[in-house]
């Protein structure tokens, strides 16, 4: 009784407490609702129409605002839609006292930061769309805890990271999950397998690991899968292909192995679309392919499918789009693919298919794209064809020969003709002219003929839209007509290049003012480039290399501020490089080699800073390599090679760590090498032969770890061969002509000599005896000379040797180029100012050295012809004998006998040290009496002016000959003390010459 009195007590005090908690309740819920959304508002940092700042008024109700949708029954926000306003900010954690909010869409803005945990308090919550902001940072895992009311979840476009929760399972009812474009990692949940309402999954565009879950076979109602460019590896799993209702699936650009289930359509009859491209499968393509008849679009390109293109593809009746490109398809193209009478797209480009192309492919009619470039086809195509919408025939790279094909000219929507590389032939039809949509031509590499003027150019210019225009390596044989400057003026890319153009270029190519790239290299053009080339502001590429251009490089090419790449080498431009050069910063690659350049290399070039390729290669530019060279940070290739650059190697080219290549070969570099070159860490070749390089090989380069290619022959470097890196990969030849050089038995060079006292006091006692004995010897053969000489004064020249004039014969220059296989570099058997001597083999058999003169340096045609006067009427078994000559305006040689021993220095210096005291002896001799001969048995006296060692040659028999009569002076009465200019060999002199020419200069 007592207990029943205090609970009714009891109720009676809180019940009215009660009452007033729920009154309290109703009037702040809706209250909450509003402090909520102003605290998002109060996020805003950017509202580009000021609509919220305006619109969400704290005098006006929450359900009046704009984007806000409230209830009926409870009068509280369900649903908040800020989508596509521009905003700028960041979530705030009071959305989750939202409490009956059922939609959230806030995408296409610019909101940033996190997802804030609290969003797990929205119970209701059945669409949640943040896509297509900013938003960072993992996604919480307790969010999903409390939302199993969600149907939509749709995170695509943010830079979330971090896993992927796999508490995402617990939304039950979710039917569309997008989490794609983020950043998210590691595996795919298994757990998203219980997801059994799922529709529609999208996670591609991540950073996902491992394989696809299997259990993602458990997805019944799933009709779209999308998983591409996520980094998955692994096979398929065979379930996928159980999931009947699928409708899409895209796997493309991931790893995936293995290969396709044969039976993978039979569980899949509703599949539309398949995109597998750009994995590792293998195999073949199943024949149960044929059994996804609703297949609108089949994509397995960029994969490593092998054998046969499947028939049973003709049963895909439906499909639009059918991709096989860049697999290792074999066999031929099946004639079942013809019936597919609704394909629009067929890329079957980079297999090994072989065979013609079935004539019921050319009767598709709603063929849009034919592209099966890079294959093994062959045929002739027809010249009817029923394509009337076709836009993109891309054939390049076949064996397709005959004429051109008729029908083409005919499909009117053509926009992208490629059928290069083929071997079509004939003449270029100008009604090609009537394909006005046309924005891409490329016909180079065939057989291609055309009028003298290139008829079909000027029919081309109806092609308004033309961007893109590819001619070259066809046999055209034509001008440049000036029709060319009225092509369209979007034409971007133009490549006449190897078609035995000739002419010149036509000023008003000038006109093609969105020109980027121009391509006339390998042709017959000459003349002067026309001033209005610098109307070409926009271009970017210049090929103009292998023509037959002269004159000073034009300034003009300085106006194209756009250029990034120049390439004029292999013409016979002459002068100086153009100082202004140094005006396009934009230049990437410049080629000037090959060509007739002079002085000194401008400063401003060095000024380039972001050259990647530099080549001034066979000029005869001077001077020094300054050390701004050291500017081009970026480099790759630099050659200066076959120049006339001196001084010494500059340090600051150790700092272009990228380099890759470089060449300073035959110059006249002097000093060391420099130690620095070790830091060259990205070094590939290096050729510095043919110079005057001295001291000891830097052990630095042992360092360069990408060195493939090392020349340092023909040098004066002396020490020993460095061992480590990549020397041990090198062989004798990148040291030959170093006669100091020392190092292992491998690199044909003697071994080097360890210094120790004693052995410095052996050799000290030795040159006190060898040096008095070899005196005396030499005084001995000294006198011996002196009697031989005069006793040959006595008598006659019996010792001439007549070379009948009947054994000359003439020897064309096209016989010297085949003798000596283009004067080939490895033919060459020396270089000195005036002129080159190659060894050569002629037609006959006979083995003769032909002396070609520099006629670009000063005083080599004056050395040619005092050569021919000196040589025309000697007669002596130990002066060179000329065999023939072979003379023209632009090239000047004398054809000379072989000396297969070589000259005198190279012996005198050689290792093996051939020469014993007798062959020295009769070395003297007949250089003694060769110029015996010279000053008084020939009926004019001949003075040579340089006798050194390099210019006694040795036959078979090692009897010398003197050679090398460029500067020899022919004496008579009138001029035999007459003054002359400074000659002889750089480095000494006669003093006699100094004023008067005389016998004793010899």
């Amino acid at each position: 009784m007592e207990k029943n009195l205090f609970l009714s007590i009891l109720l009676a005090f809180l019940v009215p407490f009660s009452t007033l908690s729920l009154v309290h309740a109703v009037v702040t819920d809706i209250s909450t609702d509003k402090q909520s959304l102003l605290a998002l508002k109060a996020r805003i940092s950017h509202d580009p129409s000021n609509l919220l700042a305006s619109n969400w008024s704290t005098s006006s109700s929450v359900c009046h605002w704009m984007g806000i949708t409230c209830g009926a029954r409870h009068l509280r926000v369900t649903a908040l839609n800020i989508s596509h306003l521009g905003l700028t900010a960041t979530l705030p954690p009071q959305l989750g006292n939202l409490s009956f909010l059922a939609r959230l869409d806030i995408r296409n803005n610019s909101f940033h930061g996190s997802l804030p945990e609290e969003c797990a308090q929205l119970r209701r919550l059945k669409y949640l769309d943040l896509s297509r902001n900013s938003l960072s940072g993992e996604l919480p895992a307790r969010i999903f805890d409390n939302l199993p009311n969600l149907l939509l979840l749709y995170l695509h476009l943010n830079f979330f990271e971090g896993k992927i929760p796999s508490t995402i399972s617990k939304c039950k009812s979710l039917q569309d999950l997008s989490l794609a474009l983020n950043n998210f990692t590691g595996a795919i949940p298994k757990e998203i397998g219980n997801l059994t309402q799922l529709r529609a999954m999208y996670l591609g565009f991540n950073k996902l690991q491992g394989e696809i879950p299997k259990e993602l076979g458990n997805l019944a109602k799933l009709e779209l899968l999308s998983i591409q460019n996520s980094y998955l590896t692994g096979t398929i799993p065979s379930l996928i292909f159980n999931l009947s209702s699928l409708m899409y699936m895209e796997l493309w650009k991931n790893s995936l192995t293995g290969r396709l289930s044969e039976n993978m359509c039979q569980h899949l009859p509703n599949l539309e679309e398949l995109d597998m491209s750009s994995n590792h499968l293998t195999g073949p393509i199943p024949n149960s392919l044929g059994q996804c008849r609703m297949l609108s679009m089949l994509a397995l390109s960029d994969n490593l499918f092998k054998e046969h293109i499947p028939r049973e593809i003709g049963n895909l009746t439906l499909i639009k789009f059918l991709n096989l490109d860049s697999n290792k398809l074999t066999g031929g193209i099946p004639n079942e693919i013809g019936m597919l009478h609704n394909l629009e797209h067929l890329i079957l480009s980079s297999n090994q298919l072989v065979g013609p192309i079935p004539a019921s492919v050319f009767n598709i009619s709603t063929m849009e794209e034919l592209a099966l470039y890079r294959n093994q086809l062959y045929g002739i195509l027809p010249s009817i064809a029923e394509l009337p919408n076709l836009e993109g025939l891309i054939l390049w790279e076949n064996n397709f020969s005959g004429l051109f094909p008729a029908f083409i000219t005919g499909a009117s929507k053509l926009n992208r003709l490629d059928i290069s590389s083929n071997s079509f032939s004939g003449f270029i039809p100008g009604a090609i002219g009537n394909l006005k949509f046309l924005e891409t031509l490329s016909l180079e590499n065939n057989y291609f003929t055309s009028t003298p003027d290139l008829t079909f150019l000027s029919n081309l210019t109806n092609c308004k839209s033309l961007r893109v225009l590819w001619l070259g390596n066809n046999p055209l044989n034509s001008i440049l007509p000036g029709s060319i400057g009225n092509l369209s003026i979007s034409l971007e890319q133009f490549d006449i290049n190897d078609c035995n153009i000739s002419g010149k270029i036509p000023k008003e190519i000038g006109n093609l003012k969105n020109l980027i790239e121009l391509q006339l290299q390998d042709n017959e053009l000459t003349g002067p480039i026309p001033v209005t080339l610098d109307g070409l502001q926009n271009l970017q590429r210049l090929y103009l290399q292998n023509n037959k251009f002269e004159g000073l490089i034009p300034d003009i090419f300085c106006h194209l501020h756009e250029l990034g790449e120049l390439n004029l080498k292999g013409n016979k431009f002459y002068g100086a490089i153009p100082a202004c050069i140094g005006n396009l910063t934009t230049l990437r690659k410049l080629f000037l080699g090959s060509n007739k350049l002079i002085s000194s290399i401008p400063s401003t070039l060095w000024n380039l800073e972001d050259l990647l390729y530099v080549d001034l290669s066979e000029n005869f530019l001077d001077g020094s390599i300054p050390l701004d060279i050291g500017n081009l940070k970026v480099a790759i290739t630099i050659d200066l090679s076959r120049n006339l650059l001196s001084g010494e190697i500059p340090i600051a080219i150790g700092s272009l760590e990228n380099l890759q290549n470089l060449s300073l070969r035959y110059n006249r570099l002097q000093g060391s090498i420099p130690k620095t070159f070790g830091n060259l860490k990205s070094l590939e070749f290096l050729d510095l032969s043919r110079n005057n390089l001295s001291g000891s090989i830097p052990k630095s380069l042992e360092a360069l770890s990408y060195l493939k290619y090392l020349n340092l022959s023909f040098n004066q470097l002396s020490g020993e061969i460095p061992q480590g890196g990549s020397f041990r990969n090198f062989s004798a030849e990148s040291f030959m002509g170093n006669l100091a050089l020392c190092g292992t038995s491998q690199l044909q060079v003697p071994p080097c000599k360890k210094t120790t006292h004693r052995k410095l006091r052996t050799k000290k006692v030795f040159l006190s005896i060898l040096l008095p004995t070899s005196i005396v010897v030499l005084l001995v053969v000294l006198v011996i000379m002196f009697l031989l000489i005069r006793k040959k004064r006595t008598r006659p020249p019996t010792n001439v040797d007549i070379f009948p004039r009947e054994t000359w014969r003439r020897i064309s220059y096209q016989e010297l180029v085949r003798a000596t296989d283009r004067f080939n570099d490895n033919n060459l058997l020396g270089k000195g100012n005036y002129g080159s001597v190659y060894k050569g083999r002629l037609d006959e058999g006979m083995e003769v050295a032909v002396k070609v003169f520099h006629l670009d340096f000063e005083g080599g045609l004056t050395s040619f012809e005092a050569e021919c006067e000196v040589m025309r009427g000697l007669r002596h078994r130990n002066l060179i004998k000329i065999i023939s000559s072979c003379s023209n305006d632009d090239f000047k040689s004398l054809i000379l006998e072989y000396m297969p021993n070589g000259s005198l220095e190279k012996l005198l210096f050689s290792e093996k040290n051939v020469l014993n005291i007798f062959h020295r002896l009769n070395i003297m001799i007949d250089v003694a009496s060769a110029l015996e001969y010279l000053h008084f048995g020939y009926v004019v006296p001949i003075i040579h002016c340089d006798i050194k060692p390099s210019n006694v040659l040795l036959d078979e028999n090692m009897v010398a000959h003197l050679s090398d009569f460029g500067i020899a002076k022919l004496l008579g009465e009138e001029n035999s003390m007459t003054r002359t200019k400074t000659l002889a060999t750089i480095g000494y002199m006669a003093p006699e010459m100094k004023m008067h020419i005389h016998d004793y200069c010899d």
